[in-house]
């Protein structure tokens, strides 16, 4: 263990991490390595995809898929942060992390996190606009309104979590310097550090119901005011139509929101490491797999630009 040395209280004071991860599968970590190189290929190239046919088809050049074109960015991002810390632990078996190192990635994992949570509520604000207010859409969601809300999603949870992060690593950390986790997350970092920890976890509470609880419950509420009025559209096309532009991103608001809710709502005593790092890996690394192929299988928009941006490669490979 690597230690700053001793206080006045003769207690050890934890400066580096080591981040176990999947050191009990120890016979595994070749393969865990590539899973999960391949998950992080299809994040980049599923997610890069959305936002290459969202940026050249002039049929997407709407509101909604200007947010999921930030929506996709921003969930490169977010794995970024956790992945490739991963696949070098795995890679080099060299789980070391600095108390610095942790702080960072704690913070900006947090950051892209709120990002994330804010942008499905402006996804749901702009669906809601779309169904229930289609003769208002095009003035409420004008162009300075929607990157108004994309860059307010985007630092939402800056001042929000500096002061997260600093609560929690200015606190002492002595006795052990091993993080059962894969990356620094609040829960497990907390766990190792020393004296009363009633404030944080007050503080995680609080950042939950503001960060994860509320826009959810925004989001519910759109979805019932946009639910009811689908329901009085007279014919079954339009109602199919008007549910089909919704129920990808319903879908990944359930997936991300759900596991997000149990890992940081659950009591203290209920926590255990296995459950934790399950959860974990399902919101920061299954659901942005998954994000992608939500939106394409779903979306015959979507479709049709891949259909026409391969159709034009294979089109000009023939002329070459």
């Amino acid at each position: 263990m690597n230690y700053q040395g001793m206080r006045e209280d003769n207690v050890s004071v934890v400066i580096q991490f080591i981040l176990m991860g999947f050191s009990d599968l120890s016979e595994f970590q070749g393969l865990l390595f590539g899973v999960f190189s391949i998950i992080y290929m299809i994040i980049l190239v599923g997610n890069s995809l959305i936002i290459i046919i969202t940026r050249i088809d002039n049929a997407l050049q709407t509101p909604m898929y200007f947010f999921l074109t930030n929506f996709s960015f921003l969930e490169i991002c977010y794995v970024s942060v956790t992945l490739p810390k991963i696949l070098m632990n795995l890679w080099t078996q060299e789980r070391r992390i600095s108390k610095l190192e942790c702080a960072i990635q704690m913070y900006f994992f947090l950051v892209l996190g709120t990002g994330e949570c804010f942008l499905l509520a402006v996804m749901a604000y702009d669906r809601y606009v779309a169904i229930c207010n289609p003769l208002h859409y095009p003035l409420l969601m004008n162009h300075k309104m929607c990157i108004c809300l994309a860059v307010g999603s985007w630092v939402s949870g800056i001042p929000f979590q500096i002061g997260q992060t600093w609560l929690i690593f200015s606190m002492h950390f002595c006795g052990s310097n091993q993080i059962d986790h894969f990356f620094c997350d609040v829960p497990p970092v907390l766990k190792l550090a020393c004296g009363n920890t009633s404030v944080n976890e007050i503080s995680i509470y609080v950042a939950t119901v503001l960060i994860i609880v509320t826009p959810f419950m925004l989001i519910i509420a759109s979805y019932s005011k946009i639910i009811a009025t689908i329901q009085k559209l007279p014919t079954a096309s339009g109602r199919e139509k008007a549910f089909s532009t919704c129920s990808s991103h319903l879908l990944v608001v359930v997936l991300f929101f759900g596991s997000a809710i149990v890992t940081y709502f659950r009591s203290k005593s209920n926590q255990s490491a296995a459950t934790d790092k399950l959860l974990s890996l399902f919101y920061t690394v299954m659901i942005p797999m998954f994000n992608p192929m939500i939106y394409t299988l779903r979306n015959k928009d979507v479709i049709n630009a891949l259909r026409k941006l391969f159709l034009n490669k294979t089109v000009c490979g023939v002329k070459l």
